[in-house]
């Protein structure tokens, strides 16, 4: 069908549409106060679901699983979702993959239990993505799975499947849409200057009527839903969006609701993509949202699959900073998840019916950082989740509480493990061997609410005192620490206003050489930076290396600390001409004559 088919059809059953929700909504909208009068306590309890579950199964699905990656038999660059768009594909040249899809092999129920048994507890997935394309019965366009061969409601078997399998039914929702001839812009000028389509008549404001019109079939069609996950809001400010009016009629329908940041207005969450903030988002509930390869839609040539271990220290990592992880599988033309999502859902599954309490309902750690793991907590309890397992004790860092039991998770009868206080640390006692190979949990049933003195970096034996990316403490949104592929550092660090500090404590003072050590790209090179210690500080202008992981060491000049005690070290960018600032490895102060 083409898009102009698509809008006749569409006056009178968007109007029908929107009749039959506005008489659905007062019942449900007397059950609780509109979201914007909502007390905090009124807020989580709201959020009380969403905060306990920790973890979710994104899924990306719909017409782009067809081609797969490829167009007229070449292989496209982008994203498998984003086939039309990397590969210039005209809407009417993309329609006639609606023909194509036939996905015989999908059964509700399989996803269903997959998404159970992995320990995940909702699911969000693609009622329309970029590409416009409803995988639901929608009666405001013909783009959609009833006008392919399947002509099944996809999204009335997985939901019905979902809340059978006690897993929270979500909607994903894009904003954006390449096929609807009311979204703008297009055209010479804009993202999309191959789709020529003429813009005469078409609408913007009109699109949004379509959009909440559709909104509206999602939630008075399918019961309750627990989130909107909005996407491909960037193209438009939030008033164009008319974003407020979509909002309260989101809330209007389903009170309950929680809806993510991505309509250009802040909402109930933020949504990183395919990282992890240092330091989590204190003051937001957050969720980090990642693919398992390179790509959210299926794309048979992506084979490059994280193992079960980075899967498994990711959902640890971020739920000890206080987040959600949202995990993608992308399902294949034919109704499948991938063998290899599956596999690993199923190894992740494992460990959370041994752990699972040290997951669900927690909160983010008291711990600034510990060296051999991470750590969440519940009233009472802290769970530290040990990556690296020690030989005989583990030190507990600068925690003061009384511990009242320490005893392995996966330990069925809860045996004591033995501890002790020394200076400001616990020791616990552990067995020579870790429970489980990639992350064992130890739980300290504490006295009272966490008390932990952070700890500080330490002069070495020969007086230099060395101040490592993975120590430092980030602030901003952009930069982070980052690992592997021959890197060690501080990256991302696209904002300037963005630095790094540590804590230290100087026992032995004097006159002190600063070194920094970093790599930057040759396109990104010519930032300049201050090096503060204390009240003293350098400055240093970041040289191209060749590589981000090509990494060397710069002398910035001397400082004197007159005085033993804590010293504060921070790294701040000044300018930043090249889009990012550097990858910084290290700051080492060396003593010096």
């Amino acid at each position: 069908m083409t898009a102009q088919h698509i809008t006749a059809r569409r006056g009178l059953t968007l109007l029908v549409v929107l009749a039959l929700a506005c008489l659905q909504a007062p019942a449900i909208r007397a059950a609780e106060p509109a979201a914007g009068e909502e007390t905090k306590e009124q807020r989580d309890q709201r959020m009380a679901w969403w905060r306990e579950a920790r973890f979710g199964m994104f899924i990306h699905w719909g017409l782009y699983a067809v081609p797969a990656g490829e167009w007229n038999g070449k292989p496209v660059g982008s994203a498998g979702e984003w086939i039309q768009f990397g590969g210039k594909i005209l809407p009417k040249d993309y329609e006639p993959l609606a023909k194509q899809f036939n996905p015989v092999k999908f059964d509700a129920r399989q996803w269903a239990q997959i998404a159970k048994d992995a320990g995940m507890k909702y699911v969000v997935i693609t009622s329309k993505h970029h590409d416009g394309f409803c995988l639901f019965d929608s009666k405001l366009t013909e783009w959609d799975v009833m006008s392919t061969p399947f002509k099944r409601d996809i999204m009335k078997e997985l939901s019905d499947a979902c809340r059978a399998e006690g897993l929270t039914m979500c909607w994903y929702h894009s904003i954006l849409d390449w096929h609807h001839p009311d979204y703008l812009p297009r055209g010479a000028g804009s993202p999309r200057p191959w789709d020529t389509r003429p813009t005469e008549g078409a609408d913007y404001n009109r699109y949004i009527d379509y959009m909440k019109g559709q909104l509206g079939e999602l939630l008075t069609h399918y019961g309750p839903i627990g989130v909107i996950w909005f996407d491909g809001g960037w193209e438009h400010p939030a008033k164009e969006h008319r974003a407020e009016e979509v909002v309260a009629w989101i809330r209007s329908l389903q009170p309950k609701i929680i809806i993510n940041d991505r309509i250009k207005i802040p909402q109930d969450f933020d949504t990183p993509e395919q990282f992890i903030p240092a330091t989590g988002i204190p003051g937001r509930d957050w969720e980090t949202c990642m693919t398992m390869n390179g790509t959210w839609g299926f794309k048979k040539d992506d084979l490059n699959w994280k193992s079960t271990e980075t899967l498994l220290k990711n959902l640890i990592d971020i739920v000890s900073k206080g987040g959600n992880y949202l995990l993608n599988v992308g399902p294949t033309a034919e109704g499948l998840i991938p063998e290899a999502s599956v596999e690993r859902l199923a190894e992740m599954g494992r460990w959370m019916k041994v752990n699972g309490e040290s997951i669900y309902g927690t909160t983010a750690s008291p711990f600034k950082r510990l060296a051999w793991g991470r750590a969440t907590q519940k009233p009472g309890k802290l769970y530290l989740h040990v990556f690296d397992w020690p030989a005989g004790e583990l030190v507990v860092p600068g925690l003061k509480n009384e511990v009242a039991k320490a005893y392995l998770l996966a330990d069925p009868d809860r045996a004591a493990l033995p501890t002790r206080t020394e200076d400001d640390d616990v020791l616990v006692r552990v067995p020579e061997k870790a429970p489980d190979a990639i992350a064992s949990v130890v739980v300290l049933e504490i006295v009272g609410v966490p008390e932990v003195v952070a700890p500080t970096i330490r002069q070495a034996a020969d007086g230099a005192l060395t101040l490592p990316a993975v120590e430092a403490t980030i602030h901003g949104q952009t930069a982070r620490y980052e690992s592997g592929d021959g890197k060690d550092n501080i990256g991302f660090w696209t904002n300037r206003d963005d630095y790094v500090a540590w804590e230290a404590t100087i026992t032995r003072p004097g006159k002190f050489q600063v070194e920094v050590t970093y790599a930057c790209d040759d396109a990104a090179a010519g930032s300049d930076f201050v090096v503060a210690v204390g009240e003293q500080s350098l400055s240093g202008k970041v040289e191209a290396t060749g590589a981000w992981n090509k990494f060397v060491t710069k002398t910035l000049g001397d400082v004197r600390l007159a005085a033993a005690g804590r010293v504060t070290v921070e790294v701040k960018a000044t300018s930043m001409p090249g889009g990012a600032v550097m990858n910084l490895q290290s700051v080492v102060l060396k003593p010096a004559k």
